[in-house]
């Protein structure tokens, strides 16, 4: 545990791998969190021993007062909009914490104008979730005003495993029958691709394979999610939110991301550690988590062609999907597990 007095700051209103990350990151540090008055992350809250307080999106008066009434000696961000915030709360406060962002966010341009280098130089510190990200860093932020950088992956809780018997009663109870599951999970919007793998999927039935996509998220985009339903709806079942992401993973034999350029892929790892063989766009984070053929493929970005046939080659091929799923399901335990990730984070905040 950090020994210093933390808060956790994340006023995004939506809810994904970077908020939830958030939120495990405050339990596991037992730290102080704020969070979006109008965002969905109380419930994480409610019932917990972790003190918490809701402010809104463009508060930093308040997050201030905040600092200061919880002694606070560093504020802990993860939303890069909330950096604005963060800093004029930092300036405001009597405390003056010291701020470190996780960084979950690809930087794609140069940050030399005079709003991000006064910005950047009351940073102190930056985790990058990837390597990809952390070269983006030392590339677009001027060495001048550059906060320390280290990486620190995201980790993934070790889930509870299903019996064969509660496999069975929940794979009935969410309507699925014999066949060949891919799941993709994540906020459904056409970034995450999800059309790219409902249309694999139909793919597959059309060569005679008996397939379904269980799609896990809720909708961002209202209008894609019915445009799915309207054109996939016999290949596909849709959970809606939920909080058993890995429980409705166990359910698959394969799970895809999709994603053009995702960052890291936490949903990567969550499968990984329920033994799922994954499946992911060749960019990004899940290029330094995968080993191409090891213990998961890599299939050509945006290109369903590709993505159908390592479906295919996965529902052919049994020891080659078990192997798979065996080996990520180790790697995943051994580098990506939740609690060895935040024992790592305590320590680095503890250095600051």
């Amino acid at each position: 545990m950090a020994s210093k007095k933390i808060l956790e700051l994340c006023l995004s209103p939506d809810l994904g791998g970077l908020e939830l990350y958030m939120v495990r990151a405050s339990h596991f540090l037992n730290a102080y969190s704020v969070i979006n008055e109008n965002g969905k992350l109380e419930p994480y809250y409610q019932n917990s021993d972790v003190h918490y307080s809701k402010i809104g999106r463009y508060s930093f008066i308040k997050l201030a007062r905040l600092i200061d009434e919880n002694d606070i000696d560093l504020l802990h961000l993860h939303w890069t909009k909330d950096i604005p915030i963060a800093v004029l709360a930092k300036l405001l406060s009597r405390k003056k914490p010291k701020l470190v962002q996780t960084r979950n966010m690809r930087m794609t341009r140069f940050k030399d104008d005079f709003y991000h280098r006064f910005l950047y130089k009351n940073i102190d510190m930056m985790l990058p979730v990837t390597y990809q990200v952390k070269e983006q860093l030392e590339k677009f932020i001027p060495a001048d005003i550059r906060p320390k950088v280290e990486v620190l992956y995201m980790g993934a809780e070790i889930p509870h495993v299903l019996d064969s018997k509660e496999k069975e009663d929940f794979r009935q109870k969410t309507g699925l029958k014999d066949e060949f599951v891919v799941g993709i999970v994540g906020r459904i919007e056409e970034a995450k691709g999800q059309h790219l793998v409902l249309e694999a999927v139909k793919r597959l039935n059309e060569q005679g394979i008996a397939s379904k996509a269980l799609v896990v998220g809720h909708a961002m985009d209202q209008k894609y999610l019915e445009s799915l339903k309207e054109h996939y709806a016999d290949y596909a079942i849709f959970t809606g939110f939920t909080q058993e992401a890995q429980k409705y993973m166990q359910l698959c034999d394969a799970l895809v991301l999709a994603t053009e350029n995702e960052t890291f892929g936490l949903v990567v790892i969550e499968a990984m550690m329920c033994g799922i063989c994954v499946v992911a766009s060749n960019s990004g984070g899940p290029l330094e988590i995968i080993d191409e053929g090891m213990n998961g493929l890599l299939f050509q970005t945006h290109d369903v062609a590709d993505l159908t046939q390592k479906l295919e080659s996965l529902c052919k091929n049994e020891n080659q999907k078990e192997t798979m799923a065996s080996a990520g399901k180790a790697k995943a335990h051994e580098k990506f597990e939740s609690r060895k990730q935040f024992v790592k984070l305590a320590e680095l905040l503890d250095r600051e």
